[in-house]
């Protein structure tokens, strides 16, 4: 297990760590010359997710079977959410700087989710997953509405995808990215669960 402090600190300065593998004993640590970002003030999905929304399609939880969306998260082929990643990452939520959104159905069955680490006002959204319509948008969704009640500043995707430009996402400098960083780990932000009702 990757130490609590060592992986903060990393966070702290750009860098976060990525297994080869799912059964990878050690995970290498990684940091990019251009940095994905979601500016929190210019997100957006579809106008059909807002609908999916708007009619509670699904249940939401906030913080709920952290470990269970880590482990749906690293399901699939090809994976970077080594053994060793989900311990330490459980272990940082169980000090309270990680945190996950859980989309159930009408079962009361995961879905879809969303798992980040955050420090000061910066989340790093690390991954999400979707295994029925549209739940992974919507574990975005919700993961913004919860970004922007709590006060954070910095939403970093670590890389840019096509997938991640259409909620907004772009690509910085790693020097513009090291300057919003340390101007966001400098406040304060809180991760809480939301009425997800209204």
């Amino acid at each position: 297990m990757i130490d609590p402090q060592e992986l903060l600190n990393a966070y702290a300065n750009g860098i976060f760590p990525m297994a080869d593998s799912r059964d990878d004993e050690e995970a290498k640590w990684y940091t990019s010359s251009r940095r994905g970002v979601i500016p929190i003030d210019n997100f957006y999905v579809s106008s059909n997710v807002r609908r999916i929304v708007r009619n509670h399609h699904y249940h939401i939880k906030f913080d709920s079977n952290f470990r269970q969306v880590m482990e749906a998260c690293a399901d699939r082929d090809s994976t970077w959410i080594s053994h060793e990643i989900i311990e330490s990452y459980c272990r940082l939520h169980e000090l309270g700087h990680a945190h996950s959104v859980s989309v159930y159905n009408k079962k009361w069955e995961l879905v879809g989710g969303q798992y980040g680490v955050s420090l000061g006002a910066v989340f790093f959204g690390e991954s999400l997953f979707g295994w029925a319509k549209e739940a992974s948008k919507v574990a975005l969704y919700w993961t913004h509405q919860a970004l922007k009640q709590g006060g954070f500043e910095l939403w970093d995707t670590q890389f840019w995808t096509e997938h991640l430009a259409q909620f907004g996402c772009i690509e910085i400098p790693a020097e513009e990215y090291e300057r919003r960083l340390k101007s966001a780990l400098e406040k304060e932000a809180e991760f809480e669960a939301i009425d997800t009702k209204n």
